[in-house]
């Protein structure tokens, strides 16, 4: 990456500020540069070139000192939170943030798990990929149900910008029809397994409102002339994607986004730079810029322009906000409303089953395919909800013979021990529950009254906890899960729950603390993701859902992006911005 883009101090106003460089802000700083506009991205952690920084990419399991597993004084102190993510290991602990130095605390009887990557890029180098759109029925839920807000868009307002994104991105599927699963526009989808393929059939003959699809995700299988020519190629299926990927095979700021914006020549980014808050002119009703704190020296700086989109993740952007208070917003700006920080939701993916296939020992597969299956909610509107739960929930999973890593912590000793741990055991198929979190007032972020972080910042304050609906909804999850498995012949069908042992935020999709709505008195943004009090401040990440739905929320954190922009763009030729 160009030298020239890094800057420090400047006097430059900028015609776009874009805080955070994560998926949001990659795709806000691509979309304004396209449009000829000079653009800062404001990122408070460090630069992460694109391949040359991953620095443990390839390195084999065997050339760490405990076979990736990072246990130690030193992990307890610095990543006690951080190291519950699934992608949590010594290949990638150095793109995870250090709890150290982001601590923020819960009410008691709460817990949240806040998972960071405070670097260029952020969690779109950790993130699992898979990339759904939302439908009508998940922008109708709240209307329907009475839980929650209305959103103020339908699946026809972001229709055309799912597909501008997924072009960009490159996503693989297959085009299934169904109408609680929009199709996307796909890259060929990865290949079944011959037990999947057997239990697939069998799921559509026993449950035929459960189609089993393939997972869809951002991984280039046959990467189109566009991918090419971001020099991005085929995904060579080693699923070994959190360490970074030099092919650039899947979709991440520095793979796709972040070399389009500085091709233009119109990008700018201000890495190790911590947003402290936005600066508002009370006079003109607009913000004029952020005031930062140097990640490593401490000092400050300001930086100015005339728009301003924060993409800083959904509890980094709420934290923002709650700490730019001024006369007119005492408690934070934009929040007339009195609703930001509220309203925050996670997935709910705590409860499944597992259990042994039967046969195909003369059935392999080659590499490590990146995905799965995937069984679309089939609780997707209110006529098909349980009588004693609202809303649904996934069922993701996949098939797989065992091998010397999952036999590796079993007794024995010698030759022949040795020989069995080279031979693949029996198949095995799990289903794993990913269900929607009821928006709630209750749930909600807010500043300590007296702890702050290294940089004088007043930490986060987060009470959030499952409700009664979530616990119903898992349990009959496992049972749904289990009996799914056992009718279809599996044996040894084992099942689990565990959301009682698990608070919200290891999903990693928290979401809603500073909502869309029609309505300014019950929300934060309009329907173009612009605030309802300040015409200039946009929020496009997962802070501006009404609700979590079901499905990854990632894919819609992109077209919300696009589309915002795009308002923006023609707010600014019109003056009215």
């Amino acid at each position: 990456m160009n030298e020239g883009l890094y800057i420090n101090e400047t006097t430059d106003e900028y015609d776009a500020l874009v805080i955070g460089s994560g998926i949001s802000g990659g795709w806000a700083a691509k979309e304004f540069c396209e449009r000829g506009f000079k653009t800062l991205m404001v990122e408070r952690g460090r630069v992460v070139e694109h391949q040359k920084d991953y620095i443990t990419e390839g390195k084999g399991v065997w050339q760490y000192p405990n076979r990736m597993k990072v246990d130690n004084l030193l992990a307890d102190e610095q990543h006690k939170v951080q190291k519950l993510c699934y992608a949590f290991h010594d290949g990638t602990k150095h793109f995870f943030g250090n709890d150290k130095d982001y601590p923020y605390s819960t009410e008691k009887g709460s817990g949240f798990s806040w998972i960071r990557a405070n670097q260029l890029g952020g969690k779109s180098l950790l993130w699992h990929r898979q990339s759904y759109r939302f439908s009508d029925f998940d922008f109708n839920a709240n209307k329907l149900d009475g839980h929650g807000n209305d959103w103020p868009i339908r699946y026809k307002d972001l229709a055309s910008w799912y597909l501008h994104v997924e072009k960009h991105a490159g996503i693989s599927g297959n085009y299934d029809n169904l109408a609680q699963l929009p199709d996307s526009d796909f890259l060929p989808p990865f290949e079944w397994t011959k037990p999947e393929l057997a239990l697939q059939e069998k799921f559509s003959t026993l449950f035929p409102e459960r189609p089993m699809v393939m997972g869809r995700t951002a991984h280039l299988t046959k990467p189109s002339k566009l991918h090419i020519s971001q020099g991005r190629v085929q995904c060579q299926a080693r699923n070994e994607c959190q360490k970074g990927c030099s092919f650039g095979a899947y979709f991440s700021t520095q793979s796709s986004t972040l070399p389009a914006a500085a091709k233009t020549g119109n990008l700018h980014i201000a890495p190790n730079s911590v947003v402290h808050s936005l600066i508002y002119d009370e006079h003109t009703n607009r913000v004029k810029g952020v005031r930062v704190i140097d990640n490593d020296n401490l000092t400050t700086r300001e930086y100015f322009a005339k728009v301003v989109f924060l993409c800083a993740s959904t509890l980094g952007s709420t934290q923002i906000m709650l700490n730019s208070k001024s006369k007119k917003f005492p408690n934070g700006i934009a929040n007339s409303s009195g609703v930001l920080g509220h309203y925050l939701m996670d997935h709910v993916y705590n409860a499944g089953a597992t259990g042994r296939i039967e046969g195909y020992h003369d059935e392999f597969y080659s590499g490590r395919r990146p995905t799965g299956a995937y069984i679309p909610n089939f609780q997707f509107e209110p006529s098909k909800y349980k009588k004693h739960y609202k809303r649904g929930y996934a069922l993701s999973g996949g098939a797989n013979r065992s091998n010397w890593q999952g036999r590796g912590s079993l007794d024995g000793i010698g030759a022949n021990f040795k020989q069995q741990l080279t031979q693949a055991g029996d198949w095995y198929f799990g289903l794993h529950a990913q269900g929607e979190m009821l928006p709630r007032f209750e749930n909600q972020v807010s500043l300590h009254a007296s702890k702050k972080d290294k940089w004088g910042i007043p930490q986060l304050h987060i009470n959030c906890q499952w409700s009664n609906n979530e616990k119903l909804m898992m349990e009959d999850a496992e049972h749904t899960a289990k009996d799914m498995l056992e009718q279809a012949g599996l044996k040894e069908v084992q099942s689990y729950n565990s959301i009682d042992s698990n608070s919200p935020g290891l999903a990693i999709h928290e979401v809603g603390t500073a909502r869309m709505g029609k309505d300014p008195k019950s929300s934060v943004l309009n329907a173009y993701n612009q605030t309802h009090d300040i015409p200039n401040l946009f929020i496009t990440d997962g802070s501006s859902f009404c609700s979590s739905a079901v499905v990854n929320p990632s894919l819609t954190f992109m077209a919300l992006t696009v589309r915002a922009v795009d308002y923006a763009v023609q707010e600014m030729k019109n003056k009215r911005i």
